[in-house]
């Protein structure tokens, strides 16, 4: 019998880690030895942060009158810092409040000592990790009652994905810009990482999803590199809106797991109990 295979499509760098965390995990619950899984990298997308020095310029001019800042993900809180190289409490004379929309962004604002200065800046995030979406940081953001029509929103985001927040909050009244911090490369076909994909078992893979438009991009790429499809492959994704995308490129079966890493790993676990 062919072995099991977990398939993690995230960027190379945050595949690194959460590959570390799963494989100890697999390690503790005595299943390697027992399914004989492994685990492969095909970072579908490459994050390629901007980095030149007069969209410095503007984000920091812009942050000196802004009410609120919102990043849409990790990848965006990274980005900024890398390029500013300040403290974010060093752009105006008034704390600017951040908007994220799950536990991965709050982690990443706390390595960079955001939320956690003497004066902490106010983070806003919704609660329940059901709700960590646009929609739910929105929810967050009505409850506040303010006059939208007074205040400025910078979003901090990549090129693509979805612009709902912002043309929910621009709708609300305030005078929003969407600041474009870094870009997705797609992973060349003929990058060997696709390789080991080609060779496992599909019927036995796992996919871990965490991104509609890496999702989008495989199914562009299946046809030729996967040439017997993903009827018979299954699928893990954090969000309903991936789990939608991943059924619609040809996933045999598709599973929904609550956000975050840890919920991730523990139904990977489950997978390869089955």
């Amino acid at each position: 019998m062919s072995i099991k295979t977990i398939v993690i499509t995230r960027p190379s760098g945050q595949a690194r880690q959460f590959i570390e965390v799963l494989t100890k995990a697999i390690e503790q619950a005595g299943i390697a030895k027992r399914s004989f899984a492994q685990i492969l990298s095909l970072p579908l997308l490459t994050i390629i942060p901007k980095d030149d020095e007069q969209l410095a310029d503007h984000i920091a001019t812009v942050l000196n009158h802004a009410d609120l800042a919102i990043f849409v993900s990790p990848n965006a809180i990274e980005s900024v810092m890398r390029l500013l190289e300040r403290n974010w409490q060093d752009f105006s004379k008034n704390i600017i409040p951040i908007g994220v929309m799950g536990c991965s962004s709050a982690m990443a604002l706390k390595n960079h000592g955001i939320g956690l200065e003497g004066s902490p800046t106010p983070i806003y995030m919704p609660s329940s990790n059901e709700q960590w979406d646009s929609g739910g940081l929105w929810t967050v953001l009505q409850r506040l009652d303010w006059d939208w029509t007074t205040k400025k929103v910078i979003f901090f985001k990549g090129d693509g994905g979805r612009d709902w927040l912002a043309d929910t909050i621009k709708k609300a009244g305030a005078a929003v810009e969407a600041i474009l911090i870094y870009t997705r490369m797609p992973l060349d076909v003929a990058n060997p990482a696709w390789l080991a994909v080609r060779e496992m078992d599909i019927s036995r893979s796992l996919w871990v999803l965490t991104s509609s438009e890496a999702v989008r991009y495989l199914g562009q790429v299946t046809k030729d590199e996967l040439p017997q499809g993903l009827q018979h492959a299954s699928a893990l994704c954090p969000h309903h809106n991936i789990a939608d995308a991943a059924r619609a490129i040809g996933f045999g079966e598709v599973f929904t797991s609550e956000p975050g890493d840890e919920a991730l790993i523990k139904a990977a676990l489950a997978w390869l109990t089955i």
